[in-house]
């Protein structure tokens, strides 16, 4: 079993995340679901930028590290839709007890001297998403086995950027059902 922590995008924590919770739950894992939009949420990418922004940043850090630091001694999996993808990265490469780091939709720079030993992490992407375009994530890619992760990455031809959402218009049912069958086999594995 793992415990996961899974955080939102930008529209912030929508019935599609508690869904995507539940739907691990029900696998065996445990799993944590902050909402780091104080209830807030986001129709468009574009209010959901705004909403970001006035949050900041370094404060949505702050909340996501507040909400992991109670269970981070378990060994977490930390897992995120797009906005919440970058965060997960950036908390689970900073987390020696981090047991994997799974990512919907979404990844974040690394600093160059970022080092973790055989962290297992799986990227699901669309192909070509307009947030994630091939250079970034062939950089990326690289970057990531540089600092020692076990990385995987699956692109999903024609989705559209938060594909597993079914209340956005980027779902694409087809790559959502293979995303969920592959993740949790993910989980199984690192829990």
């Amino acid at each position: 079993m793992a415990h996961v922590i899974l955080f939102h995008s930008v529209h912030g924590l929508r019935p599609a995340v508690r869904a995507a919770a539940d739907l691990m739950r029900e696998a065996g894992h445990r799993v944590e679901v902050p909402d780091l939009f104080d209830g807030r949420t986001a129709e468009t990418v574009e209010d959901g930028m705004a909403l970001k922004d006035s949050i900041g940043r370094d404060e949505l850090l702050h909340r996501a590290v507040t909400a992991a630091a109670p269970h981070s001694s378990s060994g977490l999996v930390y897992a995120g839709f797009s906005l919440g993808g970058s965060l997960a990265q950036n908390l689970a490469l900073g987390d020696t007890h981090a047991r994997g780091l799974l990512l919907l939709h979404g990844t974040s720079d690394l600093a160059a001297d970022t080092a973790v030993d055989g962290l297992p992490v799986q990227l699901h992407v669309a192909d070509p998403d307009p947030f994630e375009p091939h250079d970034w994530l062939n950089t990326w890619y690289l970057r990531m086995q540089r600092t020692g992760a076990d990385v995987e990455v699956y692109r999903y031809p024609g989705a559209g950027h938060v594909f597993t959402d079914p209340d956005l218009p980027d779902h694409d049912a087809e790559a959502a059902q293979e995303t969920w069958r592959t993740a949790l086999a993910f989980l199984d594995e690192v829990g």
